[in-house]
């Protein structure tokens, strides 16, 4: 979601060398090099569980919320850590094409940002997980993905065509392919407020997109990440207030889209859709079917000001209807208007469990 306030600041250069990665190869440590020591393989075929993230600035949350992050990751143990709006560049110098698999760590100040980055993902626990990353040119978007060791995909995509190595533009898609499954982590676009290839029309795109990957996939599907849409009312703090929401006094021509990014009824109509043609099931609403006004909602507004209170659901675990019966768990890990428990984002974590016996044939 965009933020309506503080703007992501430079951070300052460094000329510390960087901790390379090999975020081009099929499988890649997370910043520890891969060790020489072998993991034992633990009997599931795919991952059990869950957490997804939009960091909004995984470098700022490095810096300033790393503990706090660290210690929900070590309570929680999850096989899959999925982050959006990662906001790291991809490498390359300017002019020149860019890579979104790597970090760009081609000036003094770059280097600076990655070597602190990888840091804190070369201490535990994750340097326990192998990573990915699908970078934007500048520091927008872009997500990551962070699987354990023991559990190898069979491949891993950067875009919902499952075509070689092209990437996403701005990085919105990792996707893994288990035996099992497929994991699916996603920054969706932004609806924005007006019709512009870069609002509507983009979002429209990017909806009519997913609902071909999901009708044309062969497995199980877990689908995750900021998906920027808040399905029904119960989905938000304060409906009448988003619905009626306007940017600057505009009002779009077609009722459906007016209101708030990411609840207007042009797009919860299409999320519904993507949900029901695809035989979908959003894990958190399948087990809290009541409104929660403390708890129930992953993004919150500025603290100050007109949005402060009013908060949206808009990061989500999705899976097949076949996993409805192995949730365990799917839980938002922030709560209240003065955001505890979201590590310095606008977006609190959220985590899925199923059970052990959810990739068993």
């Amino acid at each position: 979601m965009k933020r309506f306030f503080q703007p992501i600041v430079k951070d300052g250069s460094s000329k510390k060398p960087a901790l390379s990665t090999s975020a081009d190869t099929p499988l890649c440590p997370a910043a520890d090099g891969g060790g020489d020591k072998k993991e034992e393989k633990r009997g599931a075929t795919a991952p059990l569980k869950f957490l997804t993230w939009n960091a909004n600035s995984l470098l700022l949350r490095a810096k300033n919320n790393w503990p706090e992050f660290s210690r929900l990751v070590q309570s929680l143990d999850p096989d899959v850590i999925c982050f959006q709006e990662v906001r790291m560049p991809a490498a390359g110098s300017k002019g020149a094409p860019k890579n979104p698999s790597e970090i760009k760590d081609d000036t003094s100040s770059s280097r600076g940002e990655k070597q602190v980055l990888m840091r804190a993902l070369s201490n535990p626990p994750f340097r326990e997980y192998h990573v990915w990353w699908s970078l934007s040119d500048s520091k927008y978007g872009g997500t990551a993905l962070l699987c354990k060791k023991q559990l190898e995909p069979k491949k891993v995509y950067f875009s919902l065509d499952r075509l070689g190595t092209k990437h996403e533009p701005d990085g919105r898609v990792i996707l893994l392919e288990f035996d099992s499954c497929f994991l699916l982590n996603t920054y969706s676009p932004n609806n924005g407020w007006k019709e512009e290839e870069n609002s509507f029309i983009r979002r429209r795109k990017w909806d009519k997109r997913i609902l071909e990957f999901v009708l044309q996939i062969e497995k199980p599907l877990i689908w995750c990440g900021d998906l920027n849409v808040s399905h029904q009312e119960i989905d938000v703090s304060h409906p009448e207030f988003f619905s009626n929401a306007k940017l600057n006094g505009y009002i779009p021509p077609n009722k459906e889209d007016c209101g708030q990014p990411g609840f207007t009824l042009s797009e919860r109509r299409r999320f519904d859709n993507i949900l029901t043609q695809g035989k979908l099931i959003d894990a958190y609403r399948f087990l809290h079917k009541e409104k929660d006004m403390e708890g129930g909602f992953s993004w919150s507004g500025n603290p100050v000001g007109k949005y402060r209170g009013k908060r949206m659901r808009i990061d989500y675990f999705i899976v097949s209807e076949k996993l409805k019966d192995k949730i365990v768990a799917c839980e938002m890990h922030g709560h209240g208007i003065e955001l505890e428990g979201f590590c310095g984002s606008d977006h609190c974590p959220v985590s899925l469990e199923l059970s052990d016996e959810a990739w068993q044939s």
